[in-house]
């Protein structure tokens, strides 16, 4: 049975970046290290921090704070200007692309546009953004419930959002607004994992996609899948793999979401491997 790994199935930049921070972090310190929220939306990442010491908290005046992470979403600004003033220390794990966002997402605001954001407006990416675009944001998941706006718009999008649905807002936009102004944050690694896992699922018997249940961009991998293959299976970790979705099967594709370590992706190929009749042949798609 061949197995593809999608070239670009894993950690982003974005999300290794962070880990990376957090994990220097709790090497250095002592007690009291607090991610704002989930640094990652991925349980099985989130878990290894919490036996490294940095648990997850809400609660940004709690007095057992002595360094406080943000994390990869972002946060409002109230976040930032509340816990200046905390006395703790404040370590921010933005993700750059969300950074350039959130700046786009102020300037609009500032130049009196009527900022439209495209995203889901319980991420919480996108409740950072809001915050920094002022009251009358407007937030869209598709063009169908974008109301007409005839003013000044400006358009950014959730970072992990796919270009198609972002294109849809924006000529709609076009046919209405007197004067648009429009800025593409979605980050060019999600991009290219969107185009390899549809590629992927168009060429395979079986998609297997892994990554936290509560992750926006792995459950869309899920859903562009179901596109193109009739067999797809969204799952954590390996513990979930069954040997009945192989039966005679002979190709099986394999993607993750940004905050799926790789660790956990390996985990399930030589599962696969070990459940087929003969030795997998791992490939990885897209490489060149």
């Amino acid at each position: 049975m061949k197995i593809l790994v999608a070239e670009k199935a894993g950690f982003c930049f974005g999300v290794k970046r962070a880990i990376d921070i957090a994990f220097d972090i709790a090497k250095e310190a002592k007690g009291g290290v607090y991610t704002f929220g989930p640094l990652i939306h991925n349980p099985q990442v989130v878990e290894r921090l919490k036996q490294e010491g940095i648990d997850s908290t809400d609660d940004i005046h709690s007095d057992k704070i002595k360094t406080l992470i943000i994390r990869t979403h972002g946060v409002p600004p109230h976040i930032y200007r509340e816990t200046a003033n905390m006395g703790y220390r404040v370590v921010d794990a933005t993700c750059p692309f969300v950074k350039k966002a959130q700046r786009h997402a102020m300037n609009l605001k500032d130049e009196g546009y009527q900022v439209v954001i495209v995203g889901n407006r319980e991420h919480p990416e996108v409740k950072g953004l809001i915050g920094f675009a002022g009251d009358n944001v407007i937030t869209v998941e598709d063009a169908e419930s974008l109301p007409p706006l005839k003013g000044k718009v400006g358009i950014i999008v959730q970072t992990t959002q796919r270009f198609e649905t972002f294109k849809e807002v924006v000529l709609k936009v076009v046919s209405s607004a007197r004067e648009i102004k429009i800025y593409n944050t979605i980050c060019d690694y999600t991009a290219r994992r969107v185009r390899e896992t549809e590629e992927l699922a168009r060429k395979v018997d079986v998609v297997i996609v892994v990554g936290g249940k509560n992750s926006s961009n792995t459950t869309q991998l899920y859903k562009l899948s179901r596109k193109h293959c009739d067999r797809v299976y969204h799952i954590e970790t390996g513990d979930e793999v069954e040997d009945a979705w192989f039966d005679g099967v002979e190709s099986v594709g394999i993607t993750g979401g940004a905050s799926t370590p790789n660790w956990i992706i390996e985990d399930i190929v030589r599962r696969i491997s070990a459940m087929a009749d003969s030795p997998g042949q791992r490939e990885i798609s897209g490489r060149r």
